[in-house]
């Protein structure tokens, strides 16, 4: 369990060694103007001051350590999903040896103090009640949400980290193999894609208002009509699985529990019903890259996915 004043300790510590005076300062309060290699970044919390380019990043999101590895940085810790014990594999081979500092929904105060960041990144959706510990800390820049909005988020971290430039370079390269990718496939608008995801006790069509969805819209892909809505997902039963069928379903799981949800649903007589699984278009994805990546580095891995499930016409 997380201690108030073991926290104060620590960064009790951390000032006394002077190492956010040397990183910069962020508080919600209006910073002053910055001066020489000093710049101040606006975000959901209000303003940060920055100084450099930071090198002692602490990450407390997938979205947040998507974006920073895609821009040839290392943080020095991160978070894991709540719902699994490691990285995701795409994540861990790049992130190499990396501190972890707790899970999204609980991550570990003292253990980030203890790492000396010169720059914090999360979301006011995941961390909005650390905030005012972590500024005290280091440097901390909030997105104001995830998912639907990564690429805004990818931008906003490329600027804390004085990299928007070549953020905005991946991000084009990556707008510009989306719509090549739908042109592909033919008249993409005329495929409706499905989004089906196993989480632990739901089951969640994911709508236009998500990571994936977004990508699925930059590629021109039609949706179904139950999932035009710009909300992230709707829960559905198992007794509704049939709201999933389209001309292509793709599925994942979120987790070990969720996976055996998966197994249960696609081994049961329900499934057979779905005209996209008699159809043989009904494709099981990965959870970490489709719905839990959140970045650049994911989005292009689902579109190597999708470059494979509709060959060139």
């Amino acid at each position: 369990m997380f201690r108030p004043r073991r926290l104060l300790a620590a960064v009790a510590a951390v000032l006394a060694l002077g190492t956010v005076a040397a990183c910069g300062s962020s508080t919600p309060e209006q910073p002053t103007a910055p001066q020489g290699d000093e710049r101040i970044v606006t975000h959901a919390k209000g303003q940060t001051k920055i100084v450099g380019n930071p090198q002692r990043v602490v990450v407390l999101d997938t979205g947040e350590l998507d974006a920073v590895l895609a821009l040839g940085i290392k943080p020095v810790g991160t978070v894991l999903p709540d719902a699994n014990k490691t990285l995701q594999p795409y994540l861990a081979e790049k992130a190499g040896s990396i501190e972890i500092v707790g899970t999204i929904g609980s991550p570990n105060l003292e253990k980030i103090a203890a790492l000396k960041p010169d720059l914090i990144l999360s979301s006011k959706v995941r961390d909005d009640q650390n905030y005012d510990a972590l500024s005290k800390i280091a440097p901390t820049v909030f997105a104001e949400s995830v998912g639907k909005t990564w690429k805004q988020n990818f931008l906003l971290d490329a600027e804390a980290l004085g990299k928007k430039a070549e953020a905005q370079q991946i991000l084009d390269a990556y707008q510009q193999r989306a719509a090549d990718i739908g042109k592909q496939a033919g008249d993409p608008a005329a495929r409706k894609i499905s989004m089906l995801r196993f989480i632990p006790g739901d089951i969640r069509l994911y709508g236009k208002g998500s990571f994936i969805g977004t990508i699925l819209a930059d590629a021109g892909f039609g949706r179904p009509d139950n999932q035009q809505t710009d909300q992230t997902f709707t829960k559905i039963s198992r007794e509704q699985i049939s709201q999933a069928d389209s001309d292509q379903l793709f599925y994942a799981a979120y987790g070990e529990t969720a996976k055996q949800q998966l197994t249960d649903v696609v081994n049961s007589v329900q499934w057979t019903t779905l005209g996209v699984v008699n159809n043989g278009k009904a494709v099981e994805v990965h959870d970490d890259t489709w719905f839990l990546g959140l970045g650049p580095i994911a989005a292009n891995l689902v579109l190597d996915d999708l470059q494979k499930a509709f060959p060139q016409q």
